[in-house]
């Protein structure tokens, strides 16, 4: 068992450590030591309900949930050596299988400590963050219809591949600086990603449309897929009835299991069903891994690829407990909540509109085979719904319902701890963001009044603002 592992199974056995100290300490009447209560938690602390652990260490995001049975936390161990396994060229005795072409060569790698991606820095490779492709839908399309696949690429740009083949290209991002001053005068820079395609295998249309993509963190997810639908759609309002100027909407999406369309809930533009298809589709678009549920090589169609893989790469064994790994991941606690300027901060998160759509608190259902995430109260502040961000944060490719200005809202809930976790605060959908102001800076379209109420801000309340926004 590696240190990782053992740390983790420490930590699953601490509460059991913990209670048989306490009893025998209560059955020992010679014992001076005083028999402590256990503390109690306040619910504003609990962000993942009885999942929530108290570690705001590197080891925040990649922890089991603390309430598993023994059989669960093994089965979430089982997932974790998956989740963290390298695949490499068929023919090999283990994890054979990786391309021909691919972006990275294990989960882990994306998701580096179960945590958040980022753009790469100058000289650098592309290792967390991710481009999809696709070409413009005919005006007469039918709303709701998946991405156009680009002849010769698919879906994505994959910028790796085995040896004897070509990737399909390579991406270089540089940025247009631009400046931003609020209503005190403080001066806020701002970063505009600009995207070029290079060494590509072979020419790509010119209307090809390109939309970043980050690895985004991974632990919390089968709470939100606990989410029962009815919750969900109670905080859609896509013709703005109301009339508050936000109009989140759901994306539906296809489910290859289910053989119908289904509301999505997972990526960037809730273009994924469920964990079990999320997972699945990482395998087969990222490393070229297939699956039951994806048999086709991810490089059909190329002229330089024809042999084609007829059994899956990945058994539903393994896609079953990597499911069930990111299914079962803690949620971080809440920081800092009796602290008079993040209580300030969240007072002002709230009067700017912001609770409009990153809802803080939600209640799951039931998820078949997952107790663990079942019936909790979560503060996890997402509606799970499409909004529009506006033309600044547009990535123009439409996703099955979601148009090409439309985004998830992304949760909040760990997003103090990403710089502890994976040393960085690059936010957004690609990164362009610095830090955590200019993330908010970023923001239009339904965001817009929020985004004025933030720059109408003196110094100190943004202060506040931001301090509320690391306690989480």
């Amino acid at each position: 068992m590696s240190i990782v592992k053992g740390l983790k199974h420490f930590y699953s056995l601490l509460p059991i450590i913990l209670l048989v100290s306490v009893l025998l300490i209560a059955c020992d009447a010679e014992s001076p030591v005083a028999v402590k209560s256990t503390p109690v938690f306040l619910t504003s602390e609990l962000s993942g309900g009885e999942t929530t652990i108290f570690d705001a260490s590197s080891h925040a995001f990649s922890t089991p949930a603390p309430n598993l049975s023994p059989a669960a936390f093994e089965k979430h161990l089982e997932g974790d050596v998956e989740f963290e396994a390298n695949f490499v060229t068929a023919p090999a005795v283990v994890n054979p299988g990786l391309g021909p072409i691919y972006n990275n060569i294990s989960c882990i790698n994306c998701h580096s400590r179960d945590g958040r991606g980022r753009p790469p820095k100058v000289d650098e490779k592309f290792v967390s963050m991710l481009f999809r492709l696709s070409l413009p839908k005919p005006a007469d399309s039918m709303d709701g219809q998946p991405p156009i696949p680009v002849p010769g690429f698919g879906t994505q740009l994959n910028n790796r591949a085995i040896f004897g083949t070509a990737p399909e290209g390579k991406i270089k991002i540089d940025y247009t600086e631009q400046t931003l001053t609020t209503a005190d005068g403080t001066r806020v820079h701002l970063r505009y990603p600009n995207y070029t395609f290079t060494e590509t295998y072979q020419p790509l249309p010119e209307e090809v449309e390109l939309s970043p993509r980050v690895a985004p963190v991974v632990f919390g997810l089968g709470l939100l897929e606990a989410i029962p639908e009815d919750v969900i759609l109670a905080y859609a309002d896509e013709t703005d009835a109301n009339g508050d100027g936000i109009s989140g909407k759901p994306n539906y999406v296809w489910d290859v299991v289910q053989q119908r369309y289904t509301l999505g809930r997972f990526g960037w533009k809730a273009n994924q069903p469920t964990l079990l298809q999320q997972v699945a589709a990482a395998y087969h678009d990222d490393m070229g891994i297939t699956t039951s549920l994806f048999m086709t090589e991810n490089s059909a169609g190329q002229a330089q690829l024809t042999d084609q893989s007829v059994t899956p790469e990945v058994s539903d064994e393994i896609l079953d407990v990597v499911t069930f790994y990111v299914q079962t991941l803690a949620v971080p606690a809440r920081r800092n909540v009796d602290d008079p300027q993040v209580k300030q901060g969240e007072q002002l998160f709230a009067k700017a509109q912001c609770t409009s759509c990153h809802v803080p608190t939600l209640r799951t259902g039931v998820l078949a085979g997952v107790p663990s995430v079942s019936n909790q109260t979560i503060q996890p502040f997402t509606d799970m719904l499409l909004h529009d961000m506006g033309p600044e944060l547009a990535d123009n490719r439409p996703d099955f319902r979601a148009s090409g200005t439309e985004w998830r809202t992304p949760p909040l809930w760990g997003i103090g701890l990403v710089r502890t976790v994976n040393g960085h605060t690059n936010f957004l959908h690609d990164g362009r963001a610095r830090d955590l102001m200019e993330a908010i800076l970023w923001h239009g379209g339904e965001a817009e009044a929020s985004r004025q109420a933030v720059e109408q801000m003196s110094k100190g309340e943004r202060d506040a603002l931001i301090a509320f926004l690391e306690s989480l």
